[in-house]
């Protein structure tokens, strides 16, 4: 079934919307997948706001080009599904790369951050990062900890004078 030149036009348009305003997508190998998988796929990338397209890679190309990204043609061979996340970066890295744990199913060929593109091994360290709340956990506990270390310093002394004034009332009393 060939499609016309205006659906071509409208797919690379919405490739170009997408693509644009997403701040983290994953290029993906899906030779090998049955339909159910696709399926279960999408509902569970869904579930986490992101959104899973199969391209065509002429188009894409276009799409990439129209948006500057000449350096996603070489990825763009073979079956490709584009999973794209308007709101987190790190999103469709980390959902991709745990349905291919889960399944051994699927190859991720790049990635796009922020409207850079970085290869496969770069969208496996995003994959591998903690989760936005544990890192906020970490900046605040790495904060917190020379804090909590003054206040004990500071209150070295406090603690020597009390020991001291406890040992003199005890030598007293005896």
């Amino acid at each position: 079934m060939s499609i016309s030149r205006k659906q071509k036009q409208l797919v690379v348009q919405e490739l170009v919307e997408n693509l644009g305003q997403a701040k983290g997508a994953v290029l993906a190998d899906f030779k090998g997948i049955n339909v159910n998988k696709l399926t279960e796929l999408r509902r569970q990338l869904r579930q986490e706001g992101i959104e899973f397209k199969v391209v065509k890679n002429t188009l894409a190309k276009r799409a990439a080009s129209e948006l500057g990204l000449e350096e996603l043609h070489p990825y763009l061979e073979g079956p490709t599904g584009i999973a794209f996340s308007l709101e987190d970066p790190v999103a469709p890295a980390k959902a991709i790369s745990g349905f291919i744990k889960a399944n051994r199913m699927l190859a991720i060929k790049a990635g796009l951050v922020e409207g850079k593109v970085i290869s496969d091994a770069g969208v496996q360290s995003l994959a591998d990062l903690p989760s936005r709340e544990v890192l906020l956990a970490q900046v605040v506990g790495g904060i917190a900890a020379p804090l909590s270390g003054f206040v004990n310093v500071l209150q070295g002394p406090m603690r020597k004078l009390v020991y001291a004034l406890e040992a003199i009332r005890e030598q007293k009393e005896a």
